[in-house]
């Protein structure tokens, strides 16, 4: 999907998470800058994919380093799937 995105906004600076390139499932293209959207719940089984680091690490480690970060206008989006 990540490919598919960058392809079609390739005039466009988009914020990518490092690490994170499996978890985009899109993009917002509203007022502001376009950012890429990202599955916590995906990226949560990214970090946990290593098989030694638990639900509640990784959510720890997603929340305060990773979706709790702001980082300009061009923020990704973190959808929490439902």
């Amino acid at each position: 999907m990540l490919e598919e995105i960058l392809e079609t906004y390739e005039d466009e600076e988009l914020l990518i998470a490092d690490g994170f390139d499996d978890a985009v499932i899109g993009i917002a293209t509203d007022f502001t800058e376009p950012r890429l959207i990202y599955s916590v719940n995906k990226c949560i089984e990214i970090l946990m994919s290593d098989g030694t680091t638990s639900y509640e690490d990784a959510m720890d480690y997603f929340t305060f380093n990773t979706s709790g970060a702001w980082v300009g206008d061009k923020t990704p989006i973190w959808c929490w799937d439902i």
